[in-house]
């Protein structure tokens, strides 16, 4: 299994920026991909950036070149830091790991952090 804890959320204004971080621990030699996902209100959770082990990361359109994820391997932690935030960016934010394990692919998620973009 994978544990994960997100953090840095918060109220910010149009424009600004933010550093969501996630710690994660436990079996993490199985993990084969880390991503952050959102929520907003009725709406679906949605893929906002992965980061494959490979170092190859993919981003929803709507976040390219304003949104950017890294990992700090030795820390255990990957991070999603967002420039340029719009009022639609406004949901919750969920780390995930999705990993392979001796009984096969699995999914793991946060509890997720709340941003919300206004003025």
């Amino acid at each position: 299994q994978v544990h994960l804890v997100e953090s840095g959320g918060g109220l910010v204004q149009p424009g600004g920026s933010l550093r969501l971080s996630c710690s994660f621990s436990g079996n993490i030699a199985s993990i084969n991909v880390l991503g952050w996902y959102r929520q907003a209100p009725g709406e679906q959770r949605e893929l906002v950036a992965g980061l494959a082990g490979g170092g190859n990361t993919k981003y929803a359109d709507s976040v390219k070149g304003r949104f950017a994820i890294s990992r700090a391997t030795a820390e255990n932690r990957v991070y999603l830091a967002m420039n340029s935030l719009k009022p639609e960016d406004t949901a919750v934010y969920y780390c995930n790991a999705a990993v392979f394990e001796a009984q096969g692919p699995a999914s793991y998620w946060g509890q997720g952090t709340q941003v919300t973009v206004s003025s």
